[in-house]
C-alpha cells in the first residue's frame, strides 16, 4: 500500500457505549481514489465507525490516523429543517460559509442540481435533497467524502443516477469515498472494497468475494446472495451492452 494514497487506517479500533460493545477491534483503510462501502445488519456499528473516520468520536482502544491535512467532507444520514423556516438552496449552502456564489453554483451544477439553487429548501424532493447536501459536502473540496445513507429517501431510478454520480466524482476529482449503505443490490455494483461489520469486522474485498464469504452468508442468507449474484449479473450484462 501507498503511504502517500493513504487516507484513512483505522487500526484495531473499539468503542463501548455504557456495558454495550458498539465495535470490536475493527481496522481499516481508505485510500485516495478508492470507494469503500459499509454493510451490515441495523445496530452493526456502522455509524459509529464513520464517527470515529470523523474524529467525532474517540475509540476506548486502537488508533486512528488521518492524512496530514486531510480535507473530510460529510454528507449526513438525513438532516431536519424547520418547514416554517424560510432557507432557500443557495442560502443552505452558504451556511457556514464564505464561499463565492459562483463556488456555490459550481457545486451544484457538479452534482446536477444548479436549477434548485433559488428553490427553497422545504420544496425539493429527497432525491433533490441528497444532491443538495452532496454539494455542500463538495464545498470543502475533500481529499475524503464520507457518505452516510446517501440514497436515503430516493426512488429507483435516482438510486442508479446517485451512485452513478459518485463513482464521476471519484474519477474527476480523485478523491478517496467511504460509504454506508443498507443497499446490497445497488451498491455492491458501485464500489471497489465492502467492509462487512457486525460490531466486529465480518469480511472484507472486492464485492464479489464477500457476498461468497460464510460470514455474509451467515448475515444475509445464501437466498440473498443468489437474488445478489443475479442482479449483479444481470446489470453487468446489461451495462456491456450499453456501452
Amino acid at each position: 500500500m501507498n503511504s502517500d494514497t493513504v487516507l484513512i487506517q483505522v487500526r484495531n479500533v473499539s468503542v463501548l457505549f455504557q456495558q454495550h460493545i458498539a465495535l470490536d477491534n475493527v481496522s481499516l483503510d481508505v485510500q485516495r481514489g478508492e470507494i469503500i462501502t459499509l454493510i451490515g445488519p441495523n445496530g452493526a456499528g456502522k455509524s459509529t465507525l464513520v464517527r470515529v473516520v470523523l474524529g467525532l468520536l474517540k475509540p476506548k482502544t486502537g488508533s486512528v490516523f488521518r492524512q496530514a491535512g486531510i480535507r473530510i467532507g460529510y454528507m449526513p444520514q438525513r438532516l431536519s429543517i424547520d418547514p416554517v423556516l424560510p432557507l432557500t438552496v443557495e442560502r443552505f449552502l452558504s451556511l457556514g460559509s464564505r464561499k463565492k456564489k459562483s463556488v456555490l453554483e459550481t457545486a451544484l451544477e457538479e452534482v446536477g442540481a444548479i436549477r434548485l439553487f433559488k428553490r427553497p429548501l422545504q420544496g425539493i424532493s429527497g432525491g433533490e435533497m441528497q444532491r443538495v447536501l452532496l454539494a455542500r459536502a463538495l464545498l470543502r473540496e475533500p481529499d475524503l467524502l464520507v457518505l452516510d445513507e446517501p440514497i436515503q429517501g430516493v426512488d429507483i431510478i435516482g438510486q442508479y443516477e446517485l451512485y452513478e454520480l459518485i463513482a464521476q466524482i471519484r474519477t474527476q476529482r480523485n478523491c478517496g469515498i467511504l460509504m454506508v449503505s443498507h443497499d446490497l443490490h445497488l451498491v455492491m455494483s458501485a464500489t471497489d472494497q465492502v467492509v462487512c461489520l457486525n460490531q466486529h469486522l465480518c469480511c472484507s474485498g472486492h464485492p464479489e468475494t464477500v457476498t461468497k464469504h460464510p460470514a455474509y452468508l451467515a448475515l444475509f442468507g445464501e437466498r440473498a446472495a443468489r437474488d445478489l449474484a443475479i442482479y449483479t449479473h444481470h446489470h453487468h450484462q446489461g451495462n456491456r451492452k450499453n456501452g
